[in-house]
């Protein structure tokens, strides 16, 4: 019951200390990512054959597609749930639980229903071999059996986060992690299932994460509310849930358009180029890793304050997460700089992509900087649940970006393409900046 005890905004004092022990766990946490899939790839680069490593390249590269359309639910849990938390209602926080893993169970299910036209139509937009593409639909077919774990983990992730819990979430993502590696060394080296025992490794970490997940938030289930059947399918409390999940779900569709678009234009560059861009994607994945311990700090601070009622508290809380998130993207930046030109000779061998990323890089020390607004904000209107101005602004910041790749891709090639993406941020972080203030007055009236 300790666990989910009711707090407000004014009861826990609003420290740099505070906003830390939120933030640190995530970026460990999100460390450990990349480690899994270079593990994978070597495990499965034993074998000895190409084909093995590039199904099982495309088939994580689908099903992470799949699953990220889900995004959606850790975002919205994160919100409702940090705002039900700092008003002190207790039953609404089991309650949002309970609504979250049925959400993921019901999205897995539908994922595995759908699986052969789903993996058809992937196949379509991203064709292979007919080795590789065999090989890749064998690991899928495993692996999607644990579509409604990894759906509900999402929530389950979103609720702790808005519990500021943020080390039971790096206890969970250490342990798939591990779990998946271990089990990787032992059914593809010791046993010899090649990709399918990649597929099985994944396939028991997820479910046992879930597992892990739901023995860490136990606490809810000593609350009679998480099966309180009439709060949980309350239609007020379900269409504010599903409002708020549809905003996100618009807002990163559209965010997730503009990434993909400057991926297929730089394609339109030439070999080199592409691979260089690709390269120094890379430098924006360090980033979003670094900033989004800071973002879900401001998404459970602010949720709470705005929950409590409390505009003093939402402000601070904003302000202190923000603070923390500039002190990252400056070292990004000043590291991006220095060593910007190491990171690329370790990621690439090739001397002409080499040649090409240097020439982009001043634009990679910029990003951190400029994406410092969209990626706070995002975190704090996340909390607020002002979800529809996060839709809203994004529309606005995508007809910002195709503006900007219509008249900067033809006068200045490449350069324009990165400067067009990074108008995209300023436009992103400034529409959402000037949506702040009647953010603020939410927590009076709320």
């Amino acid at each position: 019951m300790a666990d989910i005890a009711p707090v407000t905004g004014a009861g826990v004092p609003l420290s740099n200390r505070r906003v830390l022990k939120v933030a640190l766990p995530i970026v460990l946490a999100n460390a450990t990512v990349p480690i899994l899939g270079a593990v994978d790839t070597a495990v499965v680069g034993q074998i000895g054959l190409a084909a093995p490593i590039g199904a099982v390249g495309l088939g994580a590269v689908i099903l992470t597609a799949l699953y990220w359309i889900f995004g959606f639910l850790r975002m919205g849990t994160t919100g409702l749930t940090a705002q039900a938390f700092g008003a002190g209602q207790t039953g609404e926080v089991a309650a949002l639980l309970t609504r979250a893993l049925m959400i993921g169970a019901t999205a897995g299910i539908g994922v595995i229903a759908l699986q052969w036209p789903l993996f058809w139509g992937a196949f379509q937009l991203a064709p292979a071999s007919a080795e590789v593409e065999g090989l890749a639909a064998d690991y899928m077919r495993i692996r999607v059996l644990s579509a409604p774990a990894a759906i509900a983990i999402y929530g389950v992730t979103g609720w702790l986060i808005a519990l500021e819990r943020t080390r039971d979430v790096l206890v969970i993502q250490l342990w798939m992690n591990g779990a998946n590696i271990v089990l990787d060394l032992w059914f593809v080296l010791g046993l010899g299932w090649g990709v399918e025992g990649v597929a099985v490794a994944t396939f028991i970490a997820e479910w046992s994460g879930l597992a892990l997940g739901l023995w860490m938030c136990r606490a809810a289930f000593a609350v009679p509310a998480w099966r309180d059947w009439s709060r949980v399918f309350d239609r007020v409390a379900l269409a504010r849930m599903m409002a708020v999940n549809t905003d996100i779900l618009i807002r990163s569709l559209l965010l997730q358009a503009i990434f993909l678009s400057f991926l297929f234009l730089g394609a339109g560059q030439g070999d080199v180029v592409l691979a260089a861009n690709q390269v120094l994607l890379q430098f924006l994945h360090i980033t979003a890793y670094a900033l989004d311990g800071f973002a879900f700090a401001a998404e459970a601070l602010v949720g709470q304050a705005l929950g409590a009622r409390n505009r003093t508290a939402l402000r601070r809380s904003a302000i202190l997460s923000s603070c923390w998130g500039a002190v990252s993207v400056i070292g990004l930046a000043l590291a991006f700089a220095l060593f910007g030109g190491i990171i690329v000779d370790l990621m690439a061998k090739s001397v002409p992509v080499q040649n090409a990323a240097r020439i982009y890089l001043p634009w990679m020390v910029a990003a951190p900087l400029l994406g410092l607004a969209p990626w706070m904000l995002d975190g704090i209107f996340i909390g607020a649940t002002r979800t529809r101005d996060m839709r809203n602004m994004m529309a606005v910041s995508f007809a910002v970006y195709v503006a900007a790749v219509l008249v900067l891709l033809p006068l200045m090639g490449n350069h324009g393409l990165w400067l067009a993406l990074l108008i995209s941020f300023v436009a992103r972080g400034a529409t959402l900046g000037l949506r702040y203030p009647a953010l603020e007055s939410d927590a009076e009236q709320a």
